[in-house]
């Protein structure tokens, strides 16, 4: 049976990939042939060949033990740091969320764990009409939201809570990720966060820590 999971953060920056780079690696742990997918990626270089690539599709690819074509992996890559919708325009590119579950189906055939990494926030607009949340939808895959811990955390993870179930989502769970080692009221805000968000809290990750998970917690 394939475990697949769609990883959406509460706004950019707060270690998408670092979570969903370990939760390759927790699959790859418990025996699974493991892969990780970006489907958009801003920010991206030109290697040797000519191919952009983009750090964190790179690093989901660097803890997978199953090899893809980097057209499946990560189909949309652009050079600017920008938002995905802007730079496709930019490039003369139209994101399209069919070709992205295409993609998405052959992935399936490949391995038995399949973690999908998102960009930006849940609503990071993706074409003129479409965002994240529209490409969730279309994925249907269980999603885990990865909180990051810094001043307003509450606030923007039960809205992204709110907009994810509205839409008939699974939250499986989500992951608190101290982004700002600095933060005060740690406990508090973390406390605060697992009264009002139903799905478990599935790993708490303090300042440069590991992140560890319970296969318990996983369906």
């Amino acid at each position: 049976m394939l475990k697949s999971y769609f990883i959406i953060g509460t706004d950019t920056n707060v270690g998408k990939t670092y979570v969903a780079s370990a939760l390759v690696q927790h699959f790859v742990r418990l025996g699974f042939q493991s892969l990780g997918m970006k489907p958009i990626a801003s920010g991206c270089q030109r290697n040797q060949r000519g191919e952009l690539i983009n750090d964190d599709a790179q690093a989901l690819i660097n803890v997978s033990n199953v090899s893809a074509p980097l057209n499946l992996s990560n189909p949309y890559r652009f050079e600017p740091a920008i938002a995905p919708h802007i730079a496709a325009t930019q490039a003369g590119v139209f994101i399209d969320l069919h070709e992205i579950t295409k993609a998405y189906a052959q992935l399936t055939t490949l391995a038995e764990a399949l973690v999908v990494e998102g960009a930006g926030g849940f609503f990071v607009p993706l074409n003129e009409t479409q965002t994240l949340a529209d490409l969730a939808v279309q994925l249907n895959i269980p999603i885990i939201l990865v909180v990051g811990m810094r001043l307003g955390c509450i606030n923007h993870a039960l809205l992204t809570v709110a907009a994810i179930q509205s839409r008939g989502l699974c939250l499986t769970g989500w992951v608190a990720n101290q982004i700002d080692p600095n933060f005060e009221m740690f406990e508090e805000n973390l406390a605060s966060l697992k009264k009002r968000i139903v799905a478990p809290c599935l790993s708490v990750v303090g300042w440069q820590e590991d992140v560890r998970f319970n296969e318990a917690d996983l369906i």
